[in-house]
């Protein structure tokens, strides 16, 4: 194992190869959104506060990818043979430091949870990092065999016994190692299984029969569920939104009835703001201090200047600004219009 040096680079390779084949859609799944940005860009803005470089593993035609991950470099795996056979498409970049290996069908890692892995790893002694989750209902995935955080294997639902099944602490399916370790041991990794690919978690068997520490990292379900159908992207949705809802409230924004409020991910609401029920913000929207933004809403590409009222059932248009201390609402068709009294 490579000596531990607390300064050392650290690269992040990001896995978005993957064609999306269940969630019915031409679309690759990377591309898929939440919150109005493709799931890769929510990985990408927290890989990206944690991590010196990022490189991104795509498939071949996927110019809409490398295009949204511009200007970080972009590998192609021409032949889709496994997780563990996209990461070492990117050995060239790996560098000297060290390597986290991410999945574009998990967006919703924080920065919080990236660092606290890397920071794992830089502890002395430890050769490899992984992320793990304690689902509510752990199905079918692997489960990770550990006491007090050390790992000692991961076992494949499939091949587990009844007592490993019942273990509750699941593979999320990250990783992070030293550059040096990690080649060796992509490399070294086999595809004697009846897919016929080479997977990546079998880095960590090949980890721990060097007698290395491989320690795991515990984040929320939310955090780590992966994303690879409609159903799985409605719950990614909704984990979302209610991460966005808390940020805002906890940055002095009221929100009178949080659940029925959407956000995206780039919505911008300032201290004392007032959002009634049922609003919906598209992208681009920034709204300033003291405005009020009443129920059935909808909002999309605007500004919104202090001061202002908003609807109720009013819908502002990409492009539009709205006035310092402006009112507009939509005339109820109950009542006559001005032009109407007599």
């Amino acid at each position: 194992m490579s000596s531990f040096s607390p300064s050392r680079p650290a690269t992040a390779v990001l896995l978005a190869a993957g064609l999306g084949t269940r969630m019915k859609s031409s679309r690759a799944k990377a591309m898929q959104q939440i919150a109005g940005l493709p799931m890769l860009a929510h990985l990408l803005a927290s890989a990206s506060a944690v991590f010196d470089r990022l490189v991104v593993v795509v498939g071949p035609g996927m110019e809409d990818v490398a295009e949204l991950v511009a200007p970080y470099p972009v590998i192609i795996q021409h032949d889709r043979l496994g997780t563990a056979h996209a990461a070492l498409q990117a050995e060239a970049c790996f560098g000297d430091g060290d390597v986290a290996v991410l999945y574009a069908d998990n967006p919703l890692i924080s920065a919080h949870t990236l660092t606290t892995l890397l920071e794992e790893r830089r502890k002395p002694g430890v050769g490899l990092a992984l992320l793990a989750m304690r689902p509510q209902d752990p199905a079918r995935y692997g489960r990770v065999l550990a006491h007090e955080g050390e790992v000692s294997r991961i076992v494949e639902w499939a091949d587990a016994t009844p007592e490993e099944r019942s273990v509750d602490l699941c593979n999320a399916g990250v990783l992070c190692a030293d550059a040096s370790d990690f080649r060796r041991w992509l490399k070294a990794v086999r595809n004697d299984n009846t897919k016929g690919e080479f997977y990546l978690t079998d880095v960590v068997g090949l980890a721990v029969a060097e007698q290395g520490r491989v320690r795991a990292v515990e984040a929320p379900e939310d955090e780590l569920r992966g994303v690879n159908s409609r159903a799985e992207l409605a719950l990614a949705e909704a984990a979302m939104q209610t991460r966005l809802r808390e940020t805002a409230m906890a940055e002095g924004v009221t929100l009178v009835a949080p659940e029925t409020v959407f956000l995206c991910a780039d919505t911008c609401l300032s201290a004392d703001v007032l959002i009634e029920p049922h609003v919906v913000f598209g992208p681009g929207v920034i709204v300033h201090e003291g405005a009020t933004i009443r129920s059935f809403s909808h909002l999309e590409g605007c500004e919104i200047h202090a001061d202002t009222v908003i609807g109720p059932y009013a819908r502002i248009r990409p492009g539009s600004s709205i006035g310092a201390g402006s009112r507009l609402a939509i005339l109820s068709k109950s009542k006559p219009r001005p032009w109407e009294q007599g």
